[in-house]
Protein backbone atom coordinates (compact mmCIF):
# COMPACT_ATOMS: atom_id res chain seq x y z
CA UNK A 1 0.00 0.00 0.00
CA UNK A 2 2.72 2.42 0.78
CA UNK A 3 4.37 1.88 -2.36
CA UNK A 4 1.80 3.45 -4.25
CA UNK A 5 2.10 6.53 -1.73
CA UNK A 6 3.99 9.98 -2.83
CA UNK A 7 7.17 10.10 -0.70
CA UNK A 8 6.02 13.01 1.62
CA UNK A 9 2.67 11.21 2.44
CA UNK A 10 4.35 7.94 4.00
CA UNK A 11 4.74 9.91 7.70
CA UNK A 12 1.89 11.58 7.47
CA UNK A 13 0.04 11.98 10.90
CA UNK A 14 -2.44 10.47 10.77
CA UNK A 15 -0.96 7.64 8.28
CA UNK A 16 -2.74 6.83 4.82
CA UNK A 17 -4.70 3.59 5.37
CA UNK A 18 -5.71 3.24 1.93
CA UNK A 19 -3.83 2.62 -1.64
CA UNK A 20 -2.07 5.51 -2.88
CA UNK A 21 -2.83 6.63 -7.04
CA UNK A 22 -2.18 4.36 -9.91
CA UNK A 23 0.14 6.63 -11.65
CA UNK A 24 1.75 7.70 -8.36
CA UNK A 25 2.52 3.79 -8.07
CA UNK A 26 4.17 3.41 -11.56
CA UNK A 27 6.49 6.32 -11.23
CA UNK A 28 7.71 4.32 -7.74
CA UNK A 29 8.22 1.56 -9.81
CA UNK A 30 9.71 3.55 -12.60
CA UNK A 31 12.50 4.82 -10.28
CA UNK A 32 13.29 1.35 -8.97
CA UNK A 33 14.27 0.07 -12.57
CA UNK A 34 16.25 3.58 -12.93
CA UNK A 35 18.36 2.87 -9.26
CA UNK A 36 19.35 -0.62 -9.68
CA UNK A 37 19.41 -3.18 -12.53
CA UNK A 38 15.90 -5.14 -10.92
CA UNK A 39 15.49 -7.79 -13.66
CA UNK A 40 18.98 -9.00 -13.48
CA UNK A 41 19.73 -8.77 -9.46
CA UNK A 42 15.73 -10.88 -9.75
CA UNK A 43 16.73 -13.35 -11.79
CA UNK A 44 20.30 -13.68 -9.76
CA UNK A 45 17.91 -14.21 -6.55
CA UNK A 46 15.50 -16.32 -8.83
CA UNK A 47 18.66 -18.87 -9.87
CA UNK A 48 20.58 -19.06 -6.48
CA UNK A 49 17.17 -19.86 -4.52
CA UNK A 50 15.71 -22.64 -7.07
CA UNK A 51 19.21 -23.95 -7.59
CA UNK A 52 20.22 -24.22 -3.80
CA UNK A 53 16.73 -25.44 -3.09
CA UNK A 54 17.01 -28.18 -5.63
CA UNK A 55 20.13 -29.23 -4.39
CA UNK A 56 18.82 -29.57 -0.49
CA UNK A 57 16.10 -31.38 -1.79
CA UNK A 58 18.18 -33.93 -3.37
CA UNK A 59 20.79 -34.28 -1.21
CA UNK A 60 19.13 -34.06 1.99
CA UNK A 61 16.29 -36.73 0.48
CA UNK A 62 19.18 -39.02 0.10
CA UNK A 63 20.66 -38.38 3.88
CA UNK A 64 17.24 -38.92 5.54
CA UNK A 65 16.79 -41.66 3.65
CA UNK A 66 20.27 -43.58 4.91
CA UNK A 67 19.71 -42.21 8.15
CA UNK A 68 16.17 -43.73 8.60
CA UNK A 69 16.13 -47.01 6.34
CA UNK A 70 19.70 -48.23 6.85
CA UNK A 71 22.05 -49.46 9.63
CA UNK A 72 25.53 -48.96 9.76
CA UNK A 73 28.49 -48.36 11.61
CA UNK A 74 28.66 -45.14 13.40
CA UNK A 75 25.17 -44.02 12.62
CA UNK A 76 24.02 -43.29 15.98
CA UNK A 77 27.35 -41.26 16.85
CA UNK A 78 27.39 -39.58 13.29
CA UNK A 79 23.83 -38.70 13.46
CA UNK A 80 24.36 -36.77 17.00
CA UNK A 81 27.56 -35.10 15.67
CA UNK A 82 25.23 -33.95 12.84
CA UNK A 83 22.63 -32.43 15.13
CA UNK A 84 24.97 -30.83 17.34
CA UNK A 85 26.11 -28.48 14.48
CA UNK A 86 22.58 -26.60 14.25
CA UNK A 87 23.93 -25.40 18.16
CA UNK A 88 26.48 -23.14 16.33
CA UNK A 89 25.20 -19.80 15.80
CA UNK A 90 25.22 -19.14 12.24
CA UNK A 91 27.55 -15.67 12.75
CA UNK A 92 30.32 -17.62 13.99
CA UNK A 93 30.53 -19.23 10.57
CA UNK A 94 30.51 -16.15 8.56
CA UNK A 95 34.35 -15.80 8.85
CA UNK A 96 35.50 -19.36 8.60
CA UNK A 97 33.22 -19.65 5.40
CA UNK A 98 34.47 -16.15 3.90
CA UNK A 99 38.18 -17.53 4.16
CA UNK A 100 37.20 -20.58 2.57
CA UNK A 101 35.55 -18.83 -0.55
CA UNK A 102 38.53 -16.59 -0.64
CA UNK A 103 40.79 -19.83 -0.36
CA UNK A 104 38.60 -21.38 -3.28
CA UNK A 105 38.65 -18.19 -5.51
CA UNK A 106 34.87 -18.07 -5.03
CA UNK A 107 34.78 -13.92 -4.26
CA UNK A 108 31.85 -12.58 -6.24
CA UNK A 109 30.63 -15.85 -7.72
CA UNK A 110 27.30 -17.49 -6.83
CA UNK A 111 29.09 -20.82 -6.16
CA UNK A 112 29.88 -19.25 -3.15
CA UNK A 113 26.29 -19.03 -1.75
CA UNK A 114 24.64 -22.18 -3.46
CA UNK A 115 27.47 -24.61 -2.89
CA UNK A 116 28.20 -24.67 1.22
CA UNK A 117 23.98 -24.45 1.51
CA UNK A 118 23.32 -27.41 -0.90
CA UNK A 119 23.27 -30.07 2.01
CA UNK A 120 22.00 -28.65 6.06
CA UNK A 121 21.92 -30.79 9.49
CA UNK A 122 18.31 -29.41 9.64
CA UNK A 123 17.49 -30.84 5.75
CA UNK A 124 18.57 -34.49 6.66
CA UNK A 125 16.99 -34.51 10.31
CA UNK A 126 13.67 -33.01 8.72
CA UNK A 127 13.54 -35.76 5.83
CA UNK A 128 14.98 -38.37 8.69
CA UNK A 129 12.08 -38.17 10.89
CA UNK A 130 9.22 -37.84 8.22
CA UNK A 131 10.76 -41.11 5.98
CA UNK A 132 10.65 -43.32 9.51
CA UNK A 133 7.34 -42.38 9.91
CA UNK A 134 5.71 -42.78 6.66
CA UNK A 135 7.77 -45.42 4.51
CA UNK A 136 7.30 -49.05 5.74
CA UNK A 137 10.56 -51.25 5.39
CA UNK A 138 7.94 -54.20 3.82
CA UNK A 139 7.75 -51.49 1.27
CA UNK A 140 11.42 -51.20 0.20
CA UNK A 141 11.87 -55.71 0.88
CA UNK A 142 9.17 -55.96 -1.84
CA UNK A 143 10.92 -53.35 -4.32
CA UNK A 144 14.55 -55.14 -3.57
CA UNK A 145 12.77 -58.68 -4.47
CA UNK A 146 11.73 -57.17 -7.74
CA UNK A 147 15.17 -56.69 -8.36
CA UNK A 148 14.87 -52.60 -7.83
CA UNK A 149 18.42 -50.95 -7.78
CA UNK A 150 18.58 -49.10 -4.61
CA UNK A 151 18.59 -45.44 -6.15
CA UNK A 152 15.79 -46.44 -8.29
CA UNK A 153 14.04 -47.42 -4.93
CA UNK A 154 14.39 -43.83 -3.63
CA UNK A 155 13.42 -42.04 -6.46
CA UNK A 156 10.34 -43.98 -7.57
CA UNK A 157 9.18 -45.81 -4.72
CA UNK A 158 9.80 -43.48 -1.65
CA UNK A 159 9.98 -40.04 -2.80
CA UNK A 160 6.13 -40.05 -3.93
CA UNK A 161 5.83 -40.75 -0.50
CA UNK A 162 7.58 -37.86 0.81
CA UNK A 163 5.88 -35.10 -1.49
CA UNK A 164 4.86 -33.13 1.86
CA UNK A 165 7.83 -33.13 3.18
CA UNK A 166 9.86 -32.38 0.32
CA UNK A 167 6.84 -29.76 -0.10
CA UNK A 168 7.87 -28.37 3.30
CA UNK A 169 11.53 -28.34 3.08
CA UNK A 170 11.54 -26.50 -0.69
CA UNK A 171 9.56 -23.73 0.69
CA UNK A 172 11.59 -23.43 3.81
CA UNK A 173 14.56 -23.11 2.00
CA UNK A 174 13.41 -21.31 -1.14
CA UNK A 175 12.17 -18.19 1.24
CA UNK A 176 15.41 -18.56 3.40
CA UNK A 177 17.59 -18.29 0.22
CA UNK A 178 15.51 -15.86 -0.91
CA UNK A 179 15.23 -13.54 2.00
CA UNK A 180 19.48 -14.15 2.72
CA UNK A 181 21.25 -10.77 2.92
CA UNK A 182 24.06 -10.92 4.78
CA UNK A 183 25.98 -13.76 2.80
CA UNK A 184 25.24 -12.05 -0.65
CA UNK A 185 26.38 -8.45 0.73
CA UNK A 186 29.88 -10.34 2.19
CA UNK A 187 30.50 -12.30 -0.91
CA UNK A 188 29.00 -10.23 -4.10
CA UNK A 189 31.19 -7.42 -5.72
CA UNK A 190 29.50 -6.07 -8.56
CA UNK A 191 25.92 -4.37 -8.54
CA UNK A 192 25.11 -6.85 -11.68
CA UNK A 193 25.71 -9.93 -9.73
CA UNK A 194 23.87 -8.24 -6.18
CA UNK A 195 20.65 -10.42 -5.23
CA UNK A 196 17.51 -8.77 -5.26
CA UNK A 197 17.54 -8.03 -1.29
CA UNK A 198 21.24 -6.52 -1.22
CA UNK A 199 20.24 -4.37 -4.80
CA UNK A 200 16.82 -3.41 -2.57
CA UNK A 201 19.82 -1.58 -0.06
CA UNK A 202 20.98 0.82 -2.82
CA UNK A 203 17.52 2.24 -3.06
CA UNK A 204 18.02 3.68 0.90
CA UNK A 205 19.65 6.51 -1.14
CA UNK A 206 22.89 8.95 0.04
CA UNK A 207 23.10 11.08 3.57
CA UNK A 208 22.63 14.26 1.26
CA UNK A 209 19.18 13.42 -0.87
CA UNK A 210 17.84 11.58 2.45
CA UNK A 211 15.66 8.06 1.05
CA UNK A 212 12.69 8.03 -0.60
CA UNK A 213 10.57 5.89 1.49
CA UNK A 214 7.72 5.18 -1.23
CA UNK A 215 10.50 3.95 -4.24
CA UNK A 216 11.86 1.87 -1.18
CA UNK A 217 8.40 0.25 -0.38
CA UNK A 218 8.16 0.15 -4.28
CA UNK A 219 10.95 -2.17 -4.40
CA UNK A 220 10.51 -4.13 -1.53
CA UNK A 221 6.83 -5.05 -2.86
CA UNK A 222 8.20 -6.28 -5.68
CA UNK A 223 10.45 -8.58 -3.80
CA UNK A 224 8.14 -9.91 -1.90
CA UNK A 225 5.75 -10.84 -4.97
CA UNK A 226 7.91 -14.01 -6.49
CA UNK A 227 8.03 -15.01 -2.61
CA UNK A 228 4.22 -14.66 -2.34
CA UNK A 229 3.86 -16.95 -5.67
CA UNK A 230 5.29 -19.52 -4.10
CA UNK A 231 4.14 -19.57 -1.17
CA UNK A 232 0.63 -19.69 -2.63
CA UNK A 233 1.23 -22.20 -4.73
CA UNK A 234 3.27 -24.40 -2.58
CA UNK A 235 1.07 -23.90 0.48
CA UNK A 236 -1.05 -27.50 0.83
CA UNK A 237 2.10 -28.95 0.45
CA UNK A 238 3.88 -26.71 3.07
CA UNK A 239 1.07 -27.41 5.46
CA UNK A 240 1.01 -31.32 4.94
CA UNK A 241 4.43 -31.34 5.59
CA UNK A 242 4.02 -29.30 8.79
CA UNK A 243 1.21 -31.49 10.40
CA UNK A 244 2.76 -34.58 9.08
CA UNK A 245 2.54 -36.91 12.57
CA UNK A 246 0.13 -34.67 13.91
CA UNK A 247 -2.60 -37.16 14.05
CA UNK A 248 -2.65 -41.17 13.71
CA UNK A 249 -5.41 -42.50 11.57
Amino acid sequence: MQATQKPENIFRFPPPLWFGSIEQALVNYHKVLEVIPFWTNLFNSAFISVTQTALVLFFCSMGGYAFAMYDFPGKRQLFIIMLATMMIPGIVQVIPWFIMMRWIGWINDFRGLIVPGAVNAFGIFWMRQYTQGSVPHELLDAARIDGCPEFLILFRVVMPLLKPALGALGIMTFMTTWNNFMQPLILLRETHRFTLPVALALLRGDPYRGTNYAVLMAGTAMAVLPVLIVFVMSAKKFMAGLTAGAIKG
